[in-house]
């Protein structure tokens, strides 16, 4: 189910949080919201869900309005906000019958939607126990379950692995991924490998503006600009390799690689790429080009580019 952001604008006093940003998630697809905090992430994703209203513009769910149909909206979108809901004095099974009953599944369903959920996140084992009694990384798959206990399209996780250790971080981010295989979802996280890993695309919001907006590996090339490749190469003279890499004519800077005796990282002009040139001149100095490879900007790199505060 396609979910459609349009022109979104929501203040605080005289603080804009969201300020007319738009942007559509297709059905299917894992996408990561990412900002510092106070970016806007949260007030976005609680107008998506219906938890409050925007001051401008409108998001759609399906095709339905918050604005005019937020209980509809409702029954289509499973939310897990960064503060677990959870009622830990309840048995995990009470507690997902409990929330059943409240997102207005059928009776005859409960008990199948229960079973399924405890299989899906992986419960089996800790079904009969007090929620208190758990870890936080199966409190959190609680919190999945009973996002996902009604059957809905669309599932919106606000920081789904905060607080969690590295191993049960993998598990939560493999469940979403399954998850994500029927679902449309939004995931917003701290963590940049985590969205890495887990989103097909990655939305990047600062002081209440999108001002990203596609996959990491498209994201990293607009942001590089100059094309950048690691060169080893062998049988050659250190720095007289270093000296003819200067020499070319589309090169603009050439570094000497620490720890590496015939590496170099090789920064193209603008709009140029140096690759053939620099295996014309091995082949002309007899020299062997062992390594060719491009140097991508670290997704951390781009997000502290976009989202810096100046």
């Amino acid at each position: 189910m396609e979910v459609s952001v349009e022109n979104l604008t929501k203040s605080y006093g005289f603080q804009k949080a969201v300020e007319n940003i738009s942007f559509k998630v297709n059905t299917g697809e894992i996408v990561g919201f990412l900002g510092p905090n106070g970016a806007g992430k949260t007030t976005t994703m609680k107008i998506i869900t219906c938890f409050m209203g925007p001051n401008e513009g409108d998001v759609k769910v399906g095709g339905i309005s918050v604005q005019t149909n937020p209980e509809e909206v409702k029954r289509h979108i499973g939310y897990l906000p960064e503060t677990n809901p959870l009622y830990k004095e309840m048995p995990v099974v009470d507690y997902l019958r409990f929330v059943a009953e409240i997102q207005n599944v059928p009776k005859l369903k409960i008990r199948d939607r229960i079973l399924e959920m405890v299989s899906v996140c992986g419960l089996k084992g800790e079904k009969y126990k007090k929620i208190s009694e758990l870890s936080k990384g199966y409190q959190q798959r609680v919190g999945l379950a009973q996002a996902l206990i009604h059957d809905p399209e669309v599932l919106i996780l606000d920081e789904p692995t905060s607080g969690l250790d590295p191993n049960q971080i993998v598990e939560i981010r493999e469940l979403i991924k399954k998850i994500g295989r029927e679902k449309t979802v939004i995931l917003s996280s701290h963590i940049l490998a985590e969205v890495e890993a887990t989103c097909d695309r990655i939305l990047i919001i600062n002081k209440g503006k999108l001002v990203a907006d596609g996959t990491a590996t498209s994201l990293r090339q607009q942001a590089q600009g100059k094309e950048i490749v690691k060169v080893t190469i062998e049988d050659g003279d250190r720095n007289e390799i270093y000296r003819n890499l200067q020499g070319l004519s589309s090169i603009e800077l050439v570094d000497l690689l620490p720890n590496y005796t015939q590496a170099f990282e090789v920064q193209s002009k603008v709009a140029m790429s140096s690759r053939r040139a620099i295996f014309q001149l091995c082949a002309e100095k007899g020299w062997v080009l062992t390594e060719m490879t491009p140097v991508e900007r670290k997704l951390e790199e781009v997000f502290r580019d976009l989202t810096i505060t100046n």
